[in-house]
């Protein structure tokens, strides 16, 4: 059994399944009972399933005003077989798109590994948030040299200061602005 639990510091702040505007809305969960499963390790409940068999996520916060989310990760993203980029934006990205949230930032630090299949998804999103960006904040080394690999890190920032990010010390806002600061930097704005 896996008993990492998504963060649940800023719960009091943000909590996606009690946003009517949340891929989420709605979901009860238990404390006590695991029912979803990575390679047959049962994870804590409060991950949400996105339809990946290994791959869950947890929408820690959304700000519709400013056009953010911050979003958790952990198993394996596994575009080969599962096809988890073209869940993750089918299922959560294309729903919060129209309502503003361009700029996205993925803690990874509890994904495992990354196995690759095509580029298609990762353009689309990147076409999608326009002005916006895309950030992977702390992911494992071996999983983004994966990425990095088949040129997938073209669509997403990473890297520097944003490989160890204390993103748990910080409030939701904070870590915006710090991530949004080292975006604006390394663009060039």
């Amino acid at each position: 059994m896996q008993d990492l639990e998504p963060f649940y510091n800023w719960r009091h702040l943000y909590a996606a399944e009690e946003d009517p505007k949340s891929p989420f809305f709605g979901r009860e969960y238990s404390e006590f009972e695991y029912n979803n499963t990575i390679y047959n390790f049962f994870i804590h409940p409060q991950w949400d399933d996105m339809d990946s068999a290994t791959l869950y996520i947890k929408i820690l916060y959304a700000d519709y005003t400013d056009g953010y989310c911050i979003l958790e990760l952990i198993g394996e993203w596994n575009d080969c077989i599962n096809n988890d980029i073209m869940v993750l934006k089918r299922d959560v990205v294309d729903l919060m798109l129209p309502l503003g949230i361009h700029k996205y930032i993925l803690i990874g630090e509890n994904v495992l590994n990354f196995h690759a299949s095509d580029d298609c998804y990762y353009e689309e999103w990147f076409e999608d948030v326009e002005d916006g960006w895309i950030v992977f904040m702390n992911f494992q080394n071996h999983v983004l040299a994966e990425f990095k690999a088949r040129n997938l890190d073209y669509y997403f920032i990473s890297g520097g200061e944003l490989d160890e990010m204390p993103w748990r010390t910080m409030s939701p806002r904070q870590l915006f602005d710090r991530t949004d600061g080292l975006v604006k930097r390394r663009i060039g704005e």
